[in-house]
């Protein structure tokens, strides 16, 4: 039998010792016991018993003893449900079955995979297969079902098919699943080195290495005769004739395996050919070779990979170049590591530790080995992501980790460094691991400290490692909070030093890592975090309060401050909080800078004022300025663009409160906020194009006429119902996939399923076609001639153009063509800048579109004359314009404007949060 519990698989219920395991199968056996003593006829008492735990929430197996096959489930497994919740043990709907688990079947890659579904007497209904807790059925081309699908077959198998294939079979009352763990091998890589060698003539002899990996065994054959066999490393030394010397091509395959003799990968061949004249270079095993020439060998015994040598014309000798050698041990690990089971993590990890512990010297000596096992870390830690991982596995993942980074291993780490991010990757893989963390617990190594704790007050912990004495302290943590330090002493040697502002500079090499390495998680994520750090090198200077950026794949100081120390000299002392960054509404970049977040709040607080005072206006002046259907038409533009902004702006700090709180944000909370300033940002760029195609309507087609009601209809189908046809198809498109938003902030996501461009996409068309409706308003301006529409000081064409264009531009949305520069570049001007233009959108609808506007302006003073004299205060309704303040400044419009219309702009607004989990060190020059 087998129940399906809601909880997260943790890797200690694979350990029938583990005190987890012990305890859930004790509970789970007690309410077995309790439940179907009573309520399961047939059942024979005290036969319970917990046979294991799986993967998959988590699957507990579980036998039992019964008189007959044919048992009646429905109110005993109702008991058990009901005993086991009371133990605060949850099952999931459907949560049992009668299975029976077959013996587990290995086969190779493109091998054929058939399994039979046998139905019992008990259960004939349809058969439904699983494939690794996913139906076949959408991969037909994959998988076959045949014979009333009680057989399944894959043709060509490969190390992806690797894991439990399940048939299911409803009977009256509990489902019945046979289940089989499938294991497709690592496919096999012999090694030969090159494949053409060139030898004299002369009764030399020839020296031919093979290479597998561990667990094969091999042999060398010559026109279908077997030369020599062995294990997973052997050798041929072939004797050249001295004269009539002809070429021979030998095969290495491997032995005892003929079912896989059709298979490519099952065999190597190299091909001797013989030159009379003699090279610069000779070597038994690589043969002749010209100056500077490289031929690749096989790597000494114990080791797996190949060694590139160079002719070398000085020593006409075979020079090794590049080394890619992997301890064979290491190597054998890396292959099971690929088809690595959640269920195995616990003894595969004891085992890695235990190799890496026993080889630490070799493996310190070879960058191959160092980068291998960097692969074994990366693929544990992305198979962790889906289960708990306890204190032994955590403490073995350190321990391994403890022996790469050695202070002895830097040169290797130059090397790695040099070619790839190996470090980075390992620096990602720690942080990976440490979110699945389960229990409080502490450890220790020899440059490592790991504590592990939950605490609903103040933290703090200085380190107790050798020659270390750094300091961590989050003065407030809300509620009950996990968190999570590891401290490295030696990780300075490891990662690289570029930051933000050397990240390009190659020649840049004066700033170093001057301080311990600290990876810090802490659930939920707070606002402040404050590190002590020892100066490792007294004789530096400058010192940054940095942490490592994946984004930018540098050092970051964003939100990070630098404290002095008065008492400590040789201390440094950082801060870190959260930040704010304005740019990420079309830019998929992380750039957090505080600039921008004073931008962000700054800008974003003038807008939805002036947006308030905006509507203000309009109401009082709406019936004095709407005497005509462009006028009419244009204030109702205007209206519907302030109101669509200020929504916006709301639903912008609404998705920046949630971010501050959670990180990364929850997908509930943030959705619909995110769907609203989606929709009402968009709306905003779609009577934006209205405002633009009704000046272009009245420039270009002058003589044409459009009812009021016709053009209201199109005004509010384009202006809302557009962007809620966007909104909602974006929605549809990505939710069912938990895409939807951003794992950085309360927007549309970038990284996995690019819904961003459902905003930037139509935003930027938008500011297209408005930009050439202004190059085409400018064109007929220039046509018709501009003298008789100005002011006598404002003839000259292109001051005239020059105001229209300084106008319009912000009026017209096109400063959002910035956005283009986020999308593509991380450079902090461009965010900057783009910030800066569009943060003040607010501000530009109520100056351009409003205030600007001389009947508006006629209509706010006649208003307020009819108040002073209906109180008695007539003495100042006579005074002219510049009586009432604020109303006409900027003296070159106060008589009429050039182009009277009230486009508005936009203003961007998604925050993105950097939470305080992350890895920090202090850099200095």
């Amino acid at each position: 039998m087998s129940m399906t519990l809601t909880r997260i698989f943790e890797d200690s219920l694979s350990d029938s010792t583990d005190k987890n395991y012990l305890d859930l199968s004790g509970q789970i056996t007690a309410a077995i016991e309790e439940s179907y003593s009573s309520k399961l006829n047939g059942y024979i008492s005290r036969s319970a018993k917990v046979t294991g735990f799986r993967a998959g929430s988590v699957l507990a197996d579980y036998t039992i003893s019964a008189t007959s096959n044919n048992l009646d489930f429905t109110s005993a497994n109702t008991a058990l449900s009901e005993s086991l919740k009371n133990k605060q043990i949850y099952l999931a709907a459907d949560a049992f079955a009668q299975s029976e688990e077959k013996v587990k079947k290995e086969l190779y890659p493109l091998q054929k995979l058939e399994l039979n579904c046998i139905q019992p007497d008990f259960a004939k209904g349809p058969i439904k297969w699983m494939v690794i807790n996913k139906d076949p059925a959408p991969e037909n081309a994959r998988y076959t079902l045949s014979n009333n699908n009680s057989t399944l077959t894959v043709e060509n198998t490969r190390e992806s098919d690797t894991g439990r294939y399940s048939c299911l079979i409803q009977s009256s009352t509990v489902p019945y699943i046979q289940w089989q763990n499938i294991i497709i091998k690592q496919r096999p890589t012999i090694i030969v080195g090159d494949e053409n060698r060139v030898f004299p003539c002369d009764g030399s002899t020839v020296q031919l290495r093979c290479s597998v990996e561990i667990g094969y065994n091999l042999e060398w054959v010559l026109n279908g005769a077997v030369q020599t066999s062995g294990s997973d490393n052997i050798t041929l030394d072939h004797k050249t004739q001295k004269e009539n010397c002809k070429e021979e091509t030998f095969t290495c395959r491997l032995k005892g395996l003929p079912q896989l003799q059709d298979y490519d990968y099952s065999r190597r061949s190299v091909t001797v050919r013989i030159k009379e004249k003699f090279n610069n270079c000779q070597n038994k095993e690589l043969g002749l070779g010209e100056a500077n020439e490289e031929k690749n060998g096989i790597c000494q015994s114990g080791f797996k990979g190949t060694i590139t040598y160079r002719c070398d014309s000085k020593s006409l000798d075979w020079t090794p170049v590049q080394r890619n050698c992997v301890l064979d041990l290491i190597d054998d690990i890396k292959s099971k590591a690929k088809t690595l089971v959640k269920e195995n993590i616990t003894d595969f990890m004891d085992n890695l530790s235990s190799v890496t512990a026993q080889n630490n010297v070799t493996i310190t000596e070879s960058a191959a080995t160092v980068q291998a096992i960097v692969d074994i870390l990366v693929i544990v830690a992305d198979l962790s992501q889906s289960i708990a991982i306890s204190e032994p596995v955590m403490t073995d993942f350190l321990h391994t980790v403890d022996i790469i980074v050695s202070g002895n291993v830097s040169s290797q780490w130059t090397i790695l460094n040099n070619d790839n991010n190996t470090s980075v990757k390992l620096l990602e893989a720690i942080e990976n691991i440490s979110d699945r963390l389960t229990d409080d617990f502490t450890i220790s190594g020899k440059s490592i400290q790991l504590n592990r704790t939950t605490t609903n007050n103040s933290f703090s912990i200085t380190s107790t490692l050798f020659n270390s004495t750094t300091e961590i302290v989050i003065p407030q943590v809300p509620n009950e909070t996990n968190i999570t330090i590891i401290i490295f002493t030696t990780l300075d040697n490891v990662l690289p030093t570029r930051n933000t502002s050397s990240k390009n500079d190659t020649n840049k090499s004066n700033v170093r890592i001057n301080g311990d390495v600290v990876v810090v998680k802490v659930k939920p994520t707070v606002n402040s975090i404050s590190f002590a750090f020892d100066k490792t090198d007294q004789s530096l200077g400058n010192p940054q309060c940095v942490f490592w950026n994946f984004s930018l794949d540098a050092w970051d100081s964003t939100g990070c401050k630098v404290k002095p120390s008065v008492n400590e000299k040789d201390k440094i002392t950082c801060e870190c909080d959260h930040t704010t960054s304005f740019s990420i509404l079309m830019s998929p970049y992380d750039n957090k800078n505080k600039a921008l977040a004073y931008i962000t709040y700054i800008g974003a607080a003038i807008s939805m004022a002036s947006l308030i005072l905006c509507l203000v206006i309009e109401t009082i002046v709406w019936k004095s300025v709407i005497r005509n259907d462009t006028s009419y038409m244009r204030h109702v533009s205007i209206v519907n663009i302030a109101v669509s902004l200020l929504i916006a702006n709301i639903c912008f700090f609404i998705g920046a409160a949630i971010t501050d709180q959670e990180q990364p944000p929850s997908v509930g909370r943030c959705s619909p906020a995110v769907f609203f300033m989606h929709f009402f940002y968009l709306a905003l760029f779609f009577w934006m194009l209205i405002s633009a195609l009704l000046l272009f309507y009245r420039t270009v087609m002058v003589l044409s006429q459009m009812s009021r009601f016709r053009m209201m209809a199109i005004a509010f189908i384009v202006g809302y119902g557009s962007p809620f046809l966007i909104a909602v198809i974006t929605v549809a498109s990505t939710a069912g996939s938990q895409k939807y938003i951003s794992q950085r902030a309360c927007w549309l996501n970038w990284d996995e399923s690019k819904a961003l461009l459902a905003f930037v996409i139509p935003a930027l068309t938008i500011v297209a076609i408005n930009l050439v409706v202004l190059i085409v308003v400018l064109c007929k301006m220039l046509r018709r001639g501009v003298g008789a529409a100005t002011q006598p000081e404002d003839k000259h064409a292109l001051v005239v153009i020059g105001r229209c264009v300084a106008i319009l531009t912000p009026i017209f949305g096109l400063t959002w063509g910035f956005g283009i520069g986020t999308m593509v570049s991380r450079d902090l001007g461009v965010h900057v800048v783009f910030a800066l233009l569009n943060s003040l959108q607010g501000f530009f609808i109520l100056v351009f579109g409003t205030l600007l506007d001389s009947k508006v302006r006629e209509s706010l003073r006649g208003k307020l004359s009819l108040q002073n004299l209906s109180s008695g205060r007539t003495n100042n309704t006579s005074a002219g314009p510049s009586s009432i303040p604020g109303l006409n400044f900027l003296p070159w419009i106060r008589r009429r404007n050039v182009y009277n219309v009230s486009e508005a702009n936009l203003s961007p607004a998604v925050t993105t949060s950097d939470s305080s989990n992350g890895s920090y060190a202090i850099i200095s020059n």
